[in-house]
C-alpha cells in the first residue's frame, strides 16, 4: 500500500463512488454537486471553462491571460500577446482540461507554433509567474457565512535532478525512481537535455508543470495553516461571486508575503473535483487519504444542501445529462 499514490485514479476512486451514491440517495439528486459551486459549470466537477472561472476572480490576483477560440492562427497569439504585453515563457493550457492534460512552458515562438498545431480545443495563454513557491490551498466556506477554513495545503515540489559533476541528465533520470517513470515523457520533450552533464549540486528541472501526473511530488503543508491566511482566502472567496468549495492553486514569493496577501498570483481555481491533494505526500497511509476524501466529500454535500435551502434548485436530469454529454465530448477529445 506504500505506493498507493501511484495507483490508476479510477482504482483508487471505487471506495469514493460507492460513498458518492450514497450522497446522490441522501440528496434525492444525481446532480447534487452543481450546488456546491453556483458560478461554476457543473460546480467544477465534470467539466468547467478555466476561462470563465479566471473571470470570476480579483484581476489583480490571476496571471495576464488570453482566450482564444479553436482555430486562432499563430500571428493572432502573436499579436494578442503584444497588446496584452504576454513574453516568453509562457503557459499555455486548454479551456476544458484535467490532470495537467495539454498545459505546457512554452520558450519561443516555434514551439508556440508546435503546440498550436497539435491542439483541436479553445486555449488560453498564461504569463508565466515565476515566484519559487508553489502551494495548492484547499479551502472551503458555507454559503452565508463569510468565514471559511482552509482543510488542506500542499506544496508542490517540481520534478527535478540534482547533479553529480560526473553523470548526464539521462543517467540521473535513470537512477531516479519518479524520474524514471517520466523518463519517455521528458526525452521527448527535452532531448537535447539528455547528455547534458550537471555540476555537482546543480538542480535541473525536468518538468516545469506542477502536476501530480506529470511527476511533481505533493507534500503535505497542512501545517502553514493560520488564522492569518485563512483571513487572506476568506477575503478571496467572498469576491469570488458563486464559489464555496475548491482549491486555489497559487505561487508566491514566500509564506510570509502570501500571509500578507501580497506577492501571489493564483494560477488556476479547481472546484468540486478539487483533491486535498496533501494526502499523495509520499508514506501518507490510504486510510488517512480516505478518510480526508469522505471528509471532503460529505463537506459539498452540505454545501450543496445548503446552497439549495437558500433557493438554488438542483438542476434537472435533462440538465445533468447535457453536461454529462458535454463533459463525455471533451474526455474524448482529449484521447484523440
Amino acid at each position: 500500500m506504500q505506493n498507493w499514490e501511484y495507483w490508476p485514479w479510477q482504482l483508487f476512486y471505487i471506495p469514493i463512488f460507492f460513498y458518492f451514491i450514497w450522497l446522490v440517495i441522501k440528496s434525492r439528486s444525481l446532480f447534487f454537486f452543481f450546488n456546491s459551486n453556483p458560478g461554476i459549470e457543473s460546480g467544477g466537477l465534470l467539466i468547467e471553462s478555466k476561462k470563465k472561472i479566471l473571470d470570476l476572480l480579483p484581476a489583480h490576483l490571476i496571471p495576464k491571460t488570453e482566450y482564444f477560440e479553436y482555430p486562432s492562427s499563430l500571428d493572432e497569439v502573436i499579436e494578442s500577446m503584444k497588446t496584452k504585453l504576454i513574453r516568453f515563457p509562457l503557459i499555455v493550457k486548454p479551456n476544458y482540461g484535467e490532470r495537467g492534460w495539454k498545459v505546457e512552458k512554452i520558450e519561443d515562438v516555434n514551439e508556440l507554433k508546435v503546440y498550436l498545431k497539435n491542439l483541436r480545443i479553445d486555449f488560453l495563454i498564461q504569463e508565466f509567474i515565476d515566484y519559487p513557491i508553489e502551494l495548492g490551498v484547499f479551502y472551503y466556506r458555507m454559503p452565508g457565512e463569510y468565514n471559511g477554513k482552509i482543510s488542506s495545503i500542499v506544496i508542490k515540489e517540481l520534478l527535478f535532478v540534482i547533479g553529480d559533476g560526473r553523470s548526464s541528465v539521462r543517467e540521473l533520470i535513470l537512477e531516479n525512481s519518479r524520474a524514471f517513470i517520466h523518463f519517455n515523457e521528458i526525452k521527448k520533450r527535452h532531448p537535447d537535455l539528455m547528455n547534458l552533464i550537471p555540476l555537482n549540486g546543480e538542480k535541473i528541472e525536468l518538468v516545469p508543470i506542477g502536476n501530480h501526473s506529470r511527476g511533481t511530488t505533493f507534500l503535505d503543508g497542512c501545517h502553514l495553516i493560520s488564522p492569518e491566511l485563512t483571513s487572506v482566502f476568506n477575503k478571496i472567496s467572498l469576491e469570488t461571486r458563486g464559489f464555496n468549495y475548491g482549491r486555489f492553486d497559487v505561487r508566491c514569493k514566500s509564506i510570509e508575503e502570501l500571509n500578507k496577501g501580497r506577492n501571489f498570483k493564483i494560477l488556476e481555481l479547481n472546484g468540486a473535483k478539487s483533491e486535498p491533494a496533501h494526502i499523495y505526500q509520499p508514506g501518507f497511509s490510504i486510510r488517512s487519504a480516505y478518510k480526508t476524501i469522505f471528509f471532503h466529500w460529505n463537506i459539498l454535500y452540505q454545501i450543496s444542501i445548503a446552497n439549495k435551502n437558500l433557493g438554488i434548485a438542483f438542476p434537472s436530469y435533462k440538465e445533468g445529462m447535457k453536461t454529462w454529454r458535454k463533459y463525455k465530448f471533451y474526455k474524448r477529445l482529449r484521447r484523440n
